[in-house]
């Protein structure tokens, strides 16, 4: 685009059923801040948007869980969210709720604007059911087999295994979460969002127009969608809580959230507008503006198909320049599971490492999953700190600082004659915005961050070879160069590491004495001045900004995560309550027999399923068994195995599968085959009486 007047930024409204962790953090908040607070700095127009989404069936889940409404789960937690982001120091312009009632009436007047545009349509569609809760399910009430990939705790919208995005009526085996029943059909009015009608314009925007500036995860899941064919989806849902549909035949109808949350970017601006006497409409219809999201993978396709498709459908709104999603960040290993307390806890961080924000920060960045998942280990955040923070960082700070106390009072001394290596660091100082910046404007901004820690060790480099406190006792004059340029790059220093270490920025400034009136720079300052600090200029005492952080403070945490872990064994080892009692002829139906796994390959995409080849002795027939994380290929070929051979066929990821392998568990959750005595000679297709 053109070069942009101003930036509008947008963040995923967390779900307020519980607080933030460093998944959420790593992957949407630190990123989009650390943009936020760059351009910023550079002298941009930047509205900083955020706020909750408090209409996820998550939150009627966790309310009906806890014996309290919905609204109360929403005010408890959107308090807990928005307080933890202020103090770590995530800049919103404005954080907002979509509870609140300017949201309400944006999200209902845009549902009204497409809907007397005729852009929806309407029809009446069989739902799931639930008969004993007399109520239809929506999407997170629903759980079963996803189709695509075979993971059989597959949610009504999205397989959190594969990632696909679904109806609850393409499950297999749907349950009831509810209640545990299987639910029924039931007919009932919606109205949908033709996403099949802006197919063209989807691939014309995106395939075609952002193939190049777009990240390459970020292209490939819309590009693996639109390829598949776009079909209409619903905006609608038959809940009580949420934004009532406000048209006629929408009585006991909300807007479904992810048609209504991504408006909350909208009615948040307005807000934001409104309180500083603003107009909101430059920033989501000026094509001067740049609007970008940032978000986690899965919730992709929401911004960069449907979103658009509403924005464009409206007709008077920008569309997105980027969506720089990242992927998941993981835990030790593991993925991050709020359900099992497998996460760091972002207000538990902050109470438990006060005044150490920046060092999340940096250890998160430094760790983002720009392109892959990645991992987060408590021993690199220690290595991180202690090594870079506080060995790099730091230590040069604090020498410049010492230095210049002991031999001058903490006043910048007058430079001599400069050096060539003088005039080398320097230069190279003014060159650093520029690169940290090319980074950033990129959405590299793990790179961006090491950039930054280059600097730092520019800065130590320079006082390491050039010795100034040997240098000092036979020339004096060549000492105060070496501090003055060793000051300048601390200055630099203060103001490009903002972006990425906001509260450690504003104590270097505090101990330079820079800022608030006194001495400024900003960021297109430090390329382009000759003096940054001028000599003269007082400085404070020195502080330490960073604190090293010892093992017993790391094995804490390691013990508080191996305490979930072993809290969600003794869960898992709770026996299962009895069945419901059937009758010996319904187990007389089932057909056992004995065979042998002649080949087994794995299913590509998929993380459980193997498909298997399988001699029963009355034939040999194709099973697809989701064993995959327990056993490999090789390992199973030649087992014999117990072989459910009248069950009814059904289709996983295209393969049709025949029959069932029975598998029972351990007691520490590990799959193991349900196998014939081994001590017994065994003969293929031998029923098992």
């Amino acid at each position: 685009m053109n070069k942009p007047k101003r930036y509008t930024i947008t963040t995923a409204l967390p779900y307020t059923n519980g607080p933030i962790h460093i998944g959420h953090l790593a992957g949407v908040y630190v990123p989009a801040d650390i943009y936020a607070r760059y351009l910023r700095l550079t002298g941009h127009d930047v509205a900083f948007i955020g706020g909750s989404d408090e209409h996820g069936v998550p939150i009627t889940i966790k309310a009906k869980n806890e014996g309290v409404s919905p609204q109360d789960i929403v005010d408890k937690y959107h308090a807990i969210i928005k307080k933890s982001f202020e103090e770590f120091g995530i800049s919103y312009d404005n954080y907002s709720r979509t509870s609140a009632p300017i949201h309400h009436k944006t999200a209902s007047e845009f549902f009204k604007t497409l809907y007397n545009k005729g852009e929806f349509i309407e029809e009446i569609t069989e739902q799931l059911y639930d008969e004993q809760a007399h109520q239809f399910l929506a999407d997170r009430f629903v759980v079963g087999t996803c189709p695509k990939c075979g993971n059989e705790e597959s949610y009504g919208d999205q397989c959190e295994n594969c990632g696909t995005s679904h109806n609850a009526t393409d499950l297999i085996n749907p349950k009831s979460t509810l209640t545990g029943n299987t639910p029924t059909l039931k007919e009932t009015k919606h109205w949908f969002l033709p996403l099949d009608k802006h197919e063209d314009f989807l691939k014309k925007w995106i395939l075609i127009g952002h193939k190049k500036d777009w990240k390459p995860n970020v292209y490939g899941q819309v590009k693996s969608w639109i390829d598949d064919g776009l079909r209409p989806r619903a905006v609608t849902r038959d809940l009580d809580w949420g934004i009532p549909v406000p048209v006629k035949g929408g009585e006991g109808k909300v807007l479904y959230v992810w048609f209504d949350a991504p408006i909350g970017y909208i009615s948040s601006t307005i807000e934001w507008a409104e309180r500083e006497e603003k107009d909101w409409e430059p920033y989501w219809k000026d094509e001067y503006t740049k609007l970008v999201h940032f978000i986690g993978k899965d919730n992709i396709v929401f911004h960069c198909i449907i979103f658009p498709a509403m924005l464009k459908a409206e007709g008077s709104y920008i569309l997105p320049d980027n969506v720089p999603a990242n992927e998941f960040l993981n835990l030790e290993g593991n993925k991050l599971s709020t359900s099992k307390n497998w996460a760091v806890w972002l207000p538990d961080y902050l109470e438990e490492f006060p005044g150490q924000q920046d060092v999340l920060r940096y250890v998160l960045n430094a760790n983002a999953p720009e392109t892959k998942d990645n991992d987060f280990t408590w021993k690199d955040f220690q290595a991180r700190n202690n090594n870079e923070l506080v060995a790099i960082f730091g230590n040069f700070i604090n020498r410049v600082v010492v230095l210049a106390n002991k031999y001058y009072n903490g006043i910048v001394p007058e430079p001599f004659e400069f050096s060539q290596v003088d005039y080398e660091t320097l230069l190279a100082v003014k060159a650093y915005p520029n690169v940290i910046a090319s980074s950033i404007e990129r959405y590299r901004f793990r790179e961006a961050g090491q950039e930054l820690m280059n600097l730092a060790r520019l800065g130590n480099k320079y006082l390491a070879d050039e010795e100034p406190w040997k240098v000092i006792k036979k020339d004096e004059s060549r000492t105060q160069t070496i501090m003055y340029v060793a000051l300048q790059i601390a200055t630099a220093l203060a103001t490009l590491c903002e972006p990425f270490l906001p509260f450690t920025s504003v104590k270097l400034k505090h101990i330079l004495r820079i800022g608030s009136g006194g001495v400024e720079n900003s960021w297109n300052d430090i390329p382009s001045k000759e003096v940054l600090l001028p000599y003269g200029h007082q400085i404070g005492e020195s502080e330490l900004l960073f604190a090293k952080i010892e093992d017993e403070t790391i094995q804490k945490q390691l013990d508080k995560l191996e305490a979930s872990k072993k809290a969600n064994e003794a869960t898992h080892n709770t026996v299962e309550p009895l069945k419901e009692v059937i009758a010996f002829e319904d187990f007389k139906k089932l057909d056992i027999r004995v065979g042998t796994i002649l080949e087994a390959e794995k299913m590509p995409k998929t993380k459980k399923l193997l498909k298997l080849k399988v001699d029963t002795g009355i034939d040999v027939r194709t099973i697809v068994s989701g064993i995959a994380e327990s056993f490999t290929a090789e390992e199973v070929v030649g087992k014999q195995v117990t072989v459910l051979v009248n069950l009814m066929p059904r289709a996983l990821r295209g393969v049709e599968s025949q029959g069932m392998i029975l598998m029972t568990e351990t007691t520490d959750g590990k799959l193991v085959f349900v196998n014939p005595d081994s001590n017994a000679e065994v003969v293929n297709g031998l029923p098992i009486s």
